[in-house]
């Protein structure tokens, strides 16, 4: 029986990483190897499918861009669209989450995306990089992994890019869902899920197929709510360009009541729609869409997105030339008391 086949992308990161010391695990330097190296590293890849490979960029993850994100979604979509099997990413643990999701609503597959990283650099006593990838190709070729979306495989675990994020700047353990949990594990690094296939309530799926990657998405700031706030940090992100803003406010979305009137106001005077979101800087919790402080109900709840992931949806929620109501549909379609039912995937396409 032939194997499968899994093509592995490569983008840099700590997986990629390299340090004089094998002792050292931070103050490494990032995206050193490449992939065909971290290939030759596990022999058992070889065994696990028919690999292909290319280097997409070779970069710490915090460098990704947005034009890189639309060149990446784009690239997997042909792949996936043609006989392979499925596919392994390999990614700096920074911003896999953003990744993930950002791939999770742009690619249109029922194979599977696996996105590998590391917490240890490659020249690490215990590098963790070799167990996750092998993990990831495995989980790749196997057909327990279609009709689940994109995926996160660290540490022994399978992760939803929606819920996930990375709770610890160095432990191992570090990528986590506390509310949701995890989709499966790996024992000896073969993949058991605990739940048939199933894609999360209020998934949106963005075309990119046609969009012009070069031009990137459009620029959504993040403010971050705490006390003594500066007014006149939303006035300056608007003034700079920026299209949308998320609020990563207190407890379930609180802001400092004055500052929100301020921001409520100076979008009305500008005189054109500013979409804000709503989120929190809890590591987890629901923000829905009520007046908070201030903000009025002209603010969008963020749900159970927290702000970077917010801020990828609005970016493509507005590259698609969406108004505010319809982001606001985007947002809020799982809402407290809405049946499961009356939640469909929705598809908007950006040219």
């Amino acid at each position: 029986m032939p194997r499968p086949k899994v093509t592995i992308f490569g983008t840099g990161g700590t997986i990629a990483g390299s340090a004089s010391d094998a002792c050292q695990t931070t103050g490494y330097a990032p995206a050193v190897l490449t992939v065909d190296a971290l290939i030759r590293e596990v022999p058992e890849l070889g065994l696990a499918a028919q690999l292909r490979s290319e280097q997409l960029v070779n970069v710490g993850s915090p460098d990704i861009t947005s034009a890189q994100l639309l060149r990446m979604a784009q690239r997997i979509q042909r792949e996936l669209d043609g006989d392979c099997h499925g596919v392994v990413v390999t990614h700096g643990t920074d911003t896999i989450e953003e990744t993930a999701f950002f791939l999770e609503l742009t690619i249109k597959s029922d194979k599977p995306v696996v996105l590998v990283g590391a917490m240890r650099p490659a020249t690490a006593h215990s590098a963790d990089g070799p167990m996750n990838l092998l993990c990831g190709v495995n989980l790749a070729a196997n057909r327990c992994g279609r009709k689940r979306g994109v995926m996160i495989v660290l540490n022994d675990r399978i992760c939803a890019p929606r819920f996930t994020t990375k709770t610890n700047a160095n432990s191992l353990d570090s990528f986590k869902a506390v509310e949701q949990g995890y989709l499966g594990v790996f024992v000896n690094s073969q993949p058991v899920f605990y739940y048939p296939p199933c894609r999360p309530l209020s998934h949106n799926y963005f075309n990119i197929t046609a969009c012009n990657a070069a031009a990137g998405l459009p620029d959504v700031d993040i403010l971050y709510g705490h006390l003594g706030l500066r007014s006149g940090l939303f006035k300056a992100a608007i003034e700079q360009g920026a299209g949308g803003i998320v609020l990563a406010g207190m407890g379930a979305g609180c802001w400092n009541t004055e500052d929100g009137k301020r921001i409520m106001s100076f979008v009305e005077k500008k005189g054109r729609a500013v979409p804000v979101v709503a989120s929190r800087r809890t590591p987890s919790g629901f923000v829905g869409g009520t007046a908070n402080y201030g903000l009025g109900d002209s603010c969008i709840g963020g749900g159970f997105l927290d702000p970077h992931k917010c801020r990828i949806q609005l970016q493509l929620a507005l590259a698609a030339g969406l108004d505010v109501a319809s982001i606001r549909e985007v947002f809020e379609g799982n809402r407290p008391g809405a049946a499961a039912a009356e939640v469909r995937i929705r598809e908007w396409r950006i040219l």
